[in-house]
């Protein structure tokens, strides 16, 4: 339970995230209330799952963030921008806190904090989060287009580019981790090599060629076709950073 504790508070942290850097004045409020219940369904399912699954993750932070949620959906709903804006950043404020202690690392001076490799940890974790939240978050916005079809296409693309932006970040880290563990160890076996091939060709590999893909579909423009392709990014992205998780899991 563990594993789904930790996956559910980064997910909710890059889709809370992802929510506050989309611009509230280029896209209609319905878009931010039904996410912010994806968001608020994320969180709930964490809390209710962490006392028994993870006793290191406090079941509090998670729930605060599902009431924060379904605030900012109220607040949506009535077309109150700034509150629900506000609400979106308390809730990816809360989901990171969340992700931070699901991965382990930690507060700096509480029991298991290990300097360095705690932060290491920590950043592994939400930029993992942010992948994944960012691109779904890229498909759901292409799905809207469909119920706001005047929407403006920029406002797609910058997604796009966010989520090309996190891959970067989780390439380098990736690159840097197999740097520093490649000088010694025992062998990897066939079932962690499976994985770890799984993990770089669909998450690290796959995903970016999707999502630029998506991107230049948006040139013709065809938002339909490009949130299609969005979704299989959406897949790639979940199913390398879940595959992550399970190598990053001892033994």
């Amino acid at each position: 339970m563990r594993l789904l504790v930790d996956f559910l508070c980064r997910f909710g942290w890059g889709l809370a995230l992802a929510l506050v850097l989309t611009p509230a004045a280029d896209v209609p409020g319905g878009f931010f209330r039904v996410n912010l219940l994806v968001v608020m369904g994320l969180s709930t399912l964490a809390a209710l799952v962490g006392p028994t699954g993870a006793a290191d993750v406090s079941w509090t932070i998670p729930a605060a963030a599902a009431l924060g949620a379904w605030m900012g959906s109220v607040a949506w709903y009535g077309e109150r921008r700034s509150a629900g804006v506000g609400l979106c950043v308390a809730c990816a404020l809360l989901l990171a806190m969340a992700t931070v202690l699901a991965s382990g690392a930690g507060w700096p001076g509480a029991a298991g904090w290990s300097g360095m490799q705690s932060i290491e940890t920590a950043g592994r974790a939400l930029v993992s989060g942010l992948l994944v939240g960012l691109t779904v978050h890229a498909m759901l916005l292409g799905h809207w287009y469909l119920n706001a079809p005047g929407m403006r296409v920029d406002v797609l693309r910058r997604m796009i580019d966010l989520a090309l932006v996190a891959w970067a970040f989780q390439l380098v880290i990736c690159i840097a981790s197999v740097a520093t563990r490649s000088t010694g160890g025992p062998p990897a076996g066939e079932t962690t090599m499976a994985l770890a091939a799984l993990r770089w060709l669909a998450g690290l590999a796959g995903l970016p060629v999707l999502l630029v893909m998506a991107r230049k579909t948006l040139d013709i423009p065809n938002t339909q076709s490009a949130t299609g392709i969005l979704y299989v990014a959406c897949l790639a992205a979940i199913l390398g950073e879940l595959t992550a998780q399970l190598l990053s899991t001892p033994a």
